[in-house]
């Protein structure tokens, strides 16, 4: 049982490594080199994993990764986020949970601008949280829609979650960029409807402004006319070149970059300053990005070399006895458990290698299977006790409130976002529609 030795190599080092406090990539490239020792034959074996890196980022397919960060922090840096998010809190008014309502549409507005989840619950509660926590929110209603919005831009468009995932699993890009349309807006629905629900049955979770405080309609308009709208053109450039088939991922990507350009230009909030550094942000996330890439296709070479990858198909089609069904459950819930301890690009890395050899052979649509990853990733960004998203808020609120009450404040939104993935689970044509739309 050769493979089974090779596959406790590999994941017991990962796992080991990471328990010792080693950085996730560090920790897999460390794997990668007992693994080429062990299995590849030493010195040769290390070689040929370092001639095996390149081919794994030097991929037209992952040019649009540093492209739609480049965009999203355009947007973050010069501040048109921020207004926009500002000019949507403008327009609604006298609405049940009217600033939680507004975190959800202003965070969901930016994450079609920015991919990032992280910016996404960064701006929307630097923005709303000092504001609700003064008027006196309840933390379901102030905390919570803040950090579970910002794993929304794991789903919609431009997230370069999606083209780490597309590029590994070999799903097509354009399908599962413009699939994740769907649940996105499904989660925004959800959120929202919970919302207004819970604010109409108990108002003082989240108590009006003062009337003398209230803005007439014309000047709440003017600033969605100026700082929303023209924002979401770019969205919609990006969404329509990829649906109508004039552009590739890439080009879309470009295009989305050039009009964001275009846009902090017209709005005069372009300085030297900050385009340098929105360029040297986009630069370490990406060198970050692609560097796992890198350390994931060598992890997966070497898991086919040794006929784990194989020898773990059969044992789990044939010795099993499960269902293709259970099989997809069994392996959604196995992403979600592992969200309680790992960020998302490192769940890719562990899991594409071993799923996705199984789904194709039981004959499971992957593209169906690679959205529902995509909310099961999103998901974990929230989930105690190492949901990212939760403690990006704790910083922003600057650790005044525990992480228990974070815990606590996000706990009906993870089930929102659970409920959303069942739906997609037992009704597939929920999502399949759109990407039908490219064919």
């Amino acid at each position: 049982m050769e493979w089974i030795l090779a596959l406790s190599v590999m994941l017991g080092s990962v796992i080991v490594l990471i328990m010792l406090g080693l950085p996730v990539v560090m920790a897999f490239m460390t794997a990668n080199l007992i693994g080429a020792i062990v299995f590849f034959g030493g010195e040769i074996g290390i070689i040929q994993m370092i001639r095996n890196l390149r081919p794994s980022v030097a991929s037209y397919s992952m040019a649009p990764i540093p492209l739609f960060v480049l965009m999203g922090e355009i947007m973050l840096q010069t501040g048109m986020a921020k207004r926009s998010i500002e000019a949507i809190d403008k327009l609604i008014s006298r609405v049940p949970g009217r600033l939680s309502v507004v975190a959800v549409l202003g965070g969901t507005s930016f994450a079609a601008l920015s991919g990032s989840s992280v910016a996404n619950a960064a701006i929307v509660g630097r923005t709303l949280l000092p504001e609700m926590r003064a008027l006196g929110y309840s933390n379901a209603l102030s905390i919570g829609p803040a950090t579970a919005v910002g794993g929304i831009a794991v789903l919609i468009p431009p997230s370069a979650l999606a083209v780490i995932l597309g590029s590994l699993a070999k799903i097509s890009i354009n399908e599962l960029l413009i699939s994740g349309i769907i649940p996105g807006i499904m989660m925004m629905i959800a959120f929202l409807a919970y919302i207004m629900i819970r604010c109409s049955l108990n108002p003082s979770l989240a108590p009006m402004e003062p009337e003398s405080e209230r803005v007439p309609f014309r000047e709440r308009v003017g600033p969605v006319l100026r700082n929303v709208l023209p924002l979401m053109l770019i969205f919609l450039a990006v969404v329509v070149a990829i649906l109508g088939g004039f552009a590739t991922p890439t080009e879309a990507a470009a295009i989305g970059v050039l009009a964001s350009f275009l846009a902090a230009v017209a709005y005069r909030c372009l300085t030297l300053a900050n385009f340098f550094a929105a360029f040297m942000e986009s630069l370490k996330f990406s060198a970050m990005i692609l560097f796992i890439i890198c350390c994931s296709g060598t992890f997966s070479q070497i898991l086919a070399f040794t006929g784990a990858t194989s020898a773990l198909t059969r044992a789990v089609i044939e010795g099993s006895n499960l269902t293709p069904f259970a099989i997809v459950v069994m392996m959604l819930a196995m992403l979600i458990v592992l969200g309680f301890f790992m960020e998302s690009a490192s769940i890719i890395m562990l899991t594409v290698p071993i799923f996705f050899p199984i789904l194709n052979a039981i004959q499971v649509d992957i593209l169906w299977f690679g959205l529902m990853m995509m909310v099961a990733l999103e998901i974990g960004l929230c989930t105690p006790p190492f949901g990212i998203l939760l403690f990006v808020i704790q910083g922003v609120l600057d650790g005044k409130v525990s992480m228990g009450t974070i815990y606590k404040a996000v706990f009906p939104f993870i089930g929102l976002q659970i409920l959303v993935l069942a739906i997609i689970l037992f009704f597939p044509g929920t999502i399949s529609w759109l990407p039908a739309l490219l064919q």
